[in-house]
């Protein structure tokens, strides 16, 4: 096992180490998604319309389900396994780039992945827009030798397309009839003028592309968008949050059912609830919220794991005299979201010293000053060494460097701290900084993905047993040594009962 960036620069990638295989898993020629392009924005237009004209992923989402109910899945939704009382199983989450960073996750997924029974896939399969035309090198080549079933629950990109794609791929649907044309001059209306309608599945390139994964070890099918696997002593319960991040009443109803019962349960959703310092509890249409059925004594979950926020962090939250172990894990591929914005960690109790965060906030750091040096042609006056990047957050946040370092706060670094968005005291928020994350409303997002190392990917290996499970985060650097022994930066044990 590579020491972890936890114990050193080099563990985070950060000294020139040799590079990885991954290229050679590539296609020959890939096709680099750039958020900076006006047309990946266009293409992506769907979810900036449901928020001013009203989403119609609820009522979408009642129809596809309506529809696999009918084709004969099972009416609860509930995948049957015959895994052992003592498994393992691999969760990734927002993946679908196509490119290198996703890439680069691939060999450390399968040297840790090894002798694992399934994977799950939460959140945003297929990037921009979740068309079934993109599956082949996005979803089928890049896994074609991992040799266990992957299920998916879908992220909001996967919705741009009216979930087409994902449905047609995951459980084998074809594509819903065109829905009843909304009243002239409704909100509804103007929405349909500029929405994205689905592409046309090409049906030989979709074939061409499963064959990359056509072992009979790898077949599954899932019966809807959201669904509950029953595995070995655990039931893991994935739901569909849609384009904005909430669920339809019919949905939430379900939930309800298949929480019930003694048997420990994990949540999977696209949106996590405990996230950055905040709290999102997840809507349920008509009332109530998500995170009330996991609080729920009687549902007994023991995590809830979200992805869409392209970093890992992890909360333990006592609830009643028990932990809930909340995780964001969304460093499957796609563009890193800074964890350097983070503030001192106060949110449900949790402290710095429960917190754990990767990237590690001053190698976020770090790695945004490198990124605005190449963008704006400024190498040197935003150079930052991981270890000043890490003095000056241990020095604004009032917390303890991870790793020990001997750097100086000065006066430059200081000021590429607020510039670039650590906030100006423990609890608080930068006065003025950079755009690090929002990819529509700022135009120089960190959507415009670097495409060489360190990559700072992430993904997850969960070991059950009858009295337990242990869940490690692996780092994906896209380094050799990496890839050989995929280092662990977080590993924790949530005991039943």
């Amino acid at each position: 096992m590579s020491v972890s960036s936890r114990d050193s620069a080099t563990g985070a990638g950060w000294h020139g180490q040799e590079p990885g295989h991954f290229e050679s898993l590539m296609p020959d020629r890939v096709k680099k998604l750039s958020w900076l392009n006006p047309a990946t924005l266009w293409s992506a237009r769907n979810g900036p319309l449901a928020s001013l004209f009203g989403d119609p992923t609820n009522d979408e989402r009642r129809r596809w389900v309506a529809g696999q109910r009918d084709r004969g899945v099972p009416a609860d939704l509930v995948i049957e396994r015959d895994d052992p009382e003592t498994y393992s199983f691999m969760l990734i989450a927002d993946t679908g780039e196509g490119d290198a960073p996703q890439y680069a996750v691939v060999p450390g997924l399968l040297e840790a992945g090894e002798g694992s029974r399934f994977a799950v896939l939460s959140s945003d399969v297929i990037y921009p827009v979740g068309s079934a035309n993109d599956y082949g090198p996005k979803f089928f080549r890049p896994y074609q030798d991992y040799n266990a079933p992957i299920y998916a629950i879908p992220g909001n990109h996967d919705w741009y397309d009216g979930l087409t794609g994902f449905m047609r791929v995951f459980c084998e649907a074809l594509a819903l009839p065109a829905a009843a044309r909304p009243k002239v001059l409704s909100a509804g209306w103007w929405r349909t003028l500029l929405w994205k309608s689905p592409a046309a599945a090409d049906e030989q390139r979709l074939a061409e592309a499963r064959s990359l994964r056509s072992a009979p070890a790898q077949q599954s099918e899932q019966p809807g968008p959201y669904w509950a696997i029953d595995s070995g002593p655990l039931r893991i319960i994935g739901i569909d949050t849609g384009l904005l991040g909430g669920i339809d009443k019919e949905q939430g109803e379900w939930l309800r059912r298949v929480s019930q019962g003694p048997r420990p349960k994990i949540l999977v959703t696209g949106s996590p609830i405990y996230v950055d310092d905040k709290y999102h509890p997840c809507a349920i249409e008509g009332g109530g919220t998500v995170d009330e059925i996991v609080r729920d004594a009687d549902c007994h979950y023991v995590a809830a794991i979200g992805g869409d926020i392209h970093n890992y962090q992890h909360y333990p939250v006592e609830v009643d005299g028990r932990t809930i172990e909340y995780v964001v894990s969304g460093g499957g591929g796609a563009f890193m979201h800074a964890t350097h914005i983070i503030p001192r960690v106060t949110v449900a109790g949790v402290t710095e010293q429960d917190f754990r965060c990767y990237p590690l906030r001053g190698d976020s750091l770090a790695f945004y000053s490198g990124l605005y040096g190449r963008r704006l042609r400024m190498k040197r006056f935003f150079a930052l060494t991981s270890e000043q990047a890490s003095a000056v957050i241990a020095k604004r946040l009032g917390i303890p460097p991870t790793r020990t370092t001997n750097a100086v706060v000065t006066l430059r670094t200081r000021l590429l701290a607020t510039l670039l968005g650590v906030p100006s005291r423990p609890h608080g928020r930068s006065w003025f900084r950079l755009p690090v994350r929002k990819i529509y409303t700022q135009v120089l997002s960190p959507g415009s993905v670097t495409y060489t190392p360190p990559f700072f990917k992430s993904f997850l290996r969960l070991d059950v047993t009858p009295h337990d499970l242990r869940i490690r985060c692996f780092a994906a650097t896209g380094y050799r040594e990496q890839e050989v022994a995929p280092p662990v930066e977080d590993d924790f044990t949530i005991p039943f009962g």
